[in-house]
C-alpha cells in the first residue's frame, strides 16, 4: 500500500465520510441484502469533465433502474474525490471497505491509483470496476480475479487511431504525452501498432502531470519535427489546452491532431473553431444509433442538459453488469466474495443501452466495438453536442489487445 501523512489521510477520510452521506437507499431491514457502491473519482481536478459527477450519476442511474427491477435487493451508492493521489484512492477505499461496507469500487480515472487499488481489492476479495482507468496493464500483467477494466484502454485508442491514421496518409507520428504511467503506456501502444503498421515515430516529449498548463514548446517541438500526426497522449484539462493552443498556433491546419483519448466533453468547451478536425476515438457517441440516443435522453437532464461521454455512460453500463452477477448469485455471496461475483460477471455476456451486445473476458477485459470520429466544422453541426463524424467503425475482435497477448496470468494459452 502506498502511504501519505497521516493528518491528510485523516482529513481525505473525513471528507470521504460527507461525501458518502447521500444514500439511494436506506432500508430499515434486512441491510445483509444491501449492496454498496463506491464511486471513487475526480470531483474537482482535470479529469473532473470526463469522469466526475456524470459518472456518479451514470452509477446511480444503474442502481436504480437494478433495483426497479429487482426490489428485494438495495443498493446504496457513495462517492469520494480522491485528488489524483495513489495513497488517498487507496485509503480511501480501504476504509470504505473496512468499516462501511462498500463492495465495489467504481471509475478511478489515474491509472497508478487504479494499479494501487487492484493489489488492495484482491487483498480484501472486494470488487473493482474501472471505468475511467486508460492502462492496459490491468488486463496485463497486473490483471488480477478481483477487478475488471470496462469502456477503453491505451490499447484500443491506440488501435482505433494509429491504424486508420496510418493507412490514410499519416505515417509519420510525433507524441506529446502526460508524463506519468497513463501517458507513457499510451504512447508506447500507439508507437507498437504505428510502426506494425507501416509507420515512424519521429520523437516524443513527456510534460509533468499535473500542473502543465502551458504547451507551447511541446507543441513547437512536434511542429518542428514534420510529422504528419501529431497525437495527445493526456487528457481532460492538459488535452484540452493542447489543442486550444495547437488552433492559437495553427498547428491543426498544418498537421493531423488526434486526441489519443479525447471525449465529446473535452469538445464541448474547445468549441467546434477550435476542435474542427480533430480526431478522437470513443467507445460510445450519444448520437451514434436509438439506443445511445434514448439513454443519453435520461441521463442529459441528471447533468445540467450536458451529453455524457464513453466513461461517464461507462459507469452505468458497468454497474448494471455487476448488479445482474449479484442478482444471480446472490447478495450474500456477492458480498462474501469479490471473486466469484467478477467470475459471474465473465459468466454472463453483457448488454446494455451504452454498448449493445459484448463479453467481459477472462482477462477481465470488457468488449464492443470502438469508433474512430472527425470533429465537425461549425457549418456541419445541425444541433447542440452535434460534433462527431463517424470514420471508422472497428469491431469488438478487433478493438482490444488479443487475449493471448497481454501476459495476463489469469489466461490458460
Amino acid at each position: 500500500m502506498l502511504n501519505s501523512p497521516a493528518p491528510r489521510r485523516r482529513q481525505f477520510l473525513a471528507g470521504a465520510a460527507s461525501l458518502g452521506a447521500t444514500f439511494l437507499a436506506r432500508p430499515a431491514r434486512a441491510q445483509e441484502q444491501t449492496i454498496r457502491i463506491g464511486v471513487l473519482t475526480d470531483l474537482n481536478g482535470p479529469y473532473a469533465a470526463n469522469t466526475g459527477r456524470p459518472s456518479v450519476v451514470g452509477t446511480r442511474m444503474a442502481a436504480e433502474d437494478f433495483m426497479q427491477a429487482n426490489p428485494g435487493i438495495k443498493v446504496e451508492v457513495i462517492e469520494a474525490e480522491f485528488q489524483l493521489k495513489p495513497d488517498i484512492a487507496v485509503a480511501i477505499a480501504r476504509e470504505w471497505f473496512d468499516t462501511k461496507g462498500v463492495d465495489m469500487v467504481i471509475d478511478v480515472p489515474l491509472s497508478s491509483a487504479a494499479l494501487a487499488v487492484a493489489g488492495m481489492v484482491r487483498e480484501k476479495d472486494k470488487v473493482a470496476m474501472f471505468t475511467g482507468t486508460a492502462s492496459s496493464l490491468l488486463t496485463g500483467k497486473e490483471c488480477g480475479p478481483n477487478h475488471v477494466h470496462w469502456v477503453y484502454d491505451t490499447w484500443s485508442v491506440s488501435a482505433s487511431s494509429g491504424r486508420a491514421l496510418v493507412a490514410d496518409g499519416g505515417d509519420t507520428w510525433f507524441f506529446i504525452l502526460a508524463d506519468y504511467a497513463f501517458g507513457h503506456s499510451l504512447a508506447n501502444d500507439t508507437t507498437a501498432i504505428v510502426e506494425k503498421a507501416g509507420g515512424r515515430v519521429l520523437g516524443r516529449v513527456a510534460t509533468p502531470f499535473p500542473g502543465t498548463t502551458d504547451f507551447s514548446a511541446a507543441l513547437v517541438q512536434a511542429q518542428a519535427s514534420g510529422a504528419k500526426v501529431i497525437a495527445l497522449a493526456n487528457g481532460g484539462s492538459d488535452t484540452i489546452n493542447c489543442v486550444k493552443q495547437a488552433a492559437e498556433f495553427g498547428i491543426n491546419k498544418k498537421h493531423r491532431l488526434v486526441a489519443m483519448t479525447s471525449t465529446i466533453t473535452d469538445v464541448h468547451p474547445l468549441g467546434l473553431q477550435a476542435a474542427e478536425g480533430l480526431s478522437v476515438s470513443e467507445a460510445f457517441y450519444w448520437n451514434l444509433n436509438d439506443a445511445t440516443r434514448a439513454f443519453s435522453a435520461r441521463m442529459s437532464p441528471r447533468i445540467g442538459g450536458a451529453k455524457p461521454n464513453g466513461l461517464q455512460a461507462g459507469n452505468y453500463s458497468a454497474t448494471l453488469h455487476y448488479l445482474k452477477a449479484v442478482a444471480a448469485l446472490g447478495p450474500a455471496q456477492a458480498k462474501a466474495s469479490g471473486r466469484a461475483a467478477i467470475a459471474q460477471m465473465k459468466a454472463t455476456p453483457t448488454d446494455d443501452p451504452v454498448f449493445g451486445k459484448g463479453e467481459l473476458r477472462p482477462d477481465g477485459r470488457k468488449t464492443h466495438p470502438f469508433y474512430l470520429f472527425r470533429v465537425k466544422a461549425p457549418s456541419e453541426s445541425k444541433q447542440p453536442w452535434d460534433y462527431f463524424d463517424l470514420v471508422r467503425t472497428i469491431p469488438a475482435d478487433q478493438a482490444f489487445r488479443p487475449l493471448n497477448d497481454g501476459g495476463c496470468p489469469l489466461v490458460k494459452v
